[in-house]
């Protein structure tokens, strides 16, 4: 399958199997918003899959057969507490079960905040999944996506990136042009953090993000409970209701704000397994949960 790409926009082919092409393209075709210009420290453990420092955005690309592709996409930002990326279990496997269903999935290395490499932290991991989402629709013909069916799927911190996707899309933080939209189309929300409260929030992902002092104002703009309106687009969540590092209640705060904005979503709730739960267990047994909501949903 050939892609025609910006020129400038460097394809690195990793690996071709049989259902579905992968490939990894850097994320901006020139310069990269809000970065500053010091050396690059990013680092990856390759033997456990986790990324981190990350410097340079990329998109890894999963396509499926071309007559197996039904149009939809994802994109998969993995979690870490904005502190690291688990790109293996929570990006490349995920992406390589939405192949293998006909779904284009695109893994999101999304750069990790950092006043040491970007002018706004807080801002930069979201230019990067507004990014994404905008270049799968510039290059929907190629892909063979549907605008219309693009959506965002997150883990943890991942989660919390991905729920501020669906609800600050009004307030771009990347240069697009007023007809394009940012907005996901859907959200998949695996234990996510939702809140960057004192009483929901994990401290952890909310230091890494704002600061260990942040203002009101800015915790109230990335609690994504508190910024649903009814135009945030329908979500499917998942946790556990011993989570001991991201409290369910994320997910149900989250949930019922949807649900008080007349916003359609899906919460399943494991009574246990703890965090990162649904990584002990074969993808195919919680994602065929997953891929089925999206066919009730329309988005399949």
């Amino acid at each position: 399958m050939s892609l025609k790409l910006p020129a400038g926009l460097l394809m690195l082919m990793l690996v071709c199997h049989a259902s579905f092409a992968q490939q990894t393209i850097p994320l901006y075709e020139k310069n990269i918003p809000g970065a500053l210009n010091v050396p690059n420290e990013e680092r990856y453990d390759s033997v456990n899959a986790v990324a981190f420092k990350v410097f340079t955005p990329t998109l890894t690309v999963y396509l499926p057969q071309k007559e197996n592709a039904n149009g939809a996409a994802v994109v998969i930002c993995p979690g870490g507490g904005y502190g690291g990326l688990v790109m293996g279990k929570e990006g490349f496997a995920i992406a390589e079960y939405f192949a293998k269903q006909g779904v284009a999935a695109f893994v999101l290395k999304y750069r990790l905040p950092d006043d040491r490499i970007m002018k706004d932290k807080s801002t930069g991991p979201l230019q990067d999944a507004q990014q994404a989402i905008k270049l799968i629709k510039q290059h929907a013909r190629q892909w063979n996506v549907d605008t219309a069916r693009v959506g965002i799927m997150g883990f943890s911190a991942g989660g919390h990136l991905a729920s501020t996707a669906g609800t600050h899309f009004n307030h771009p933080v990347i240069a697009v042009k007023p007809q394009v939209s940012v907005r996901p189309d859907f959200m998949i929300l695996v234990y996510p953090v939702i809140s960057m409260t004192d009483s929901l929030g994990h401290r952890g992902s909310r230091n890494n993000l704002l600061g260990k002092n942040p203002s009101p104002q800015k915790i109230q703009l990335f609690s994504s409970e508190l910024q649903v309106t009814a135009q945030t687009p329908p979500a499917f969540l998942i946790h556990a209701g011993d989570d001991k590092a991201v409290d369910v209640d994320n997910s149900i705060s989250f949930y019922e704000a949807l649900r008080h904005n007349k916003v359609p979503a899906e919460m399943h709730i494991y009574p246990k397994g703890d965090h990162g739960f649904v990584l002990k267990m074969p993808v195919e047994e919680w994602m065929s949960i997953c891929i089925k909501w999206m066919r009730h949903s329309g988005f399949l």
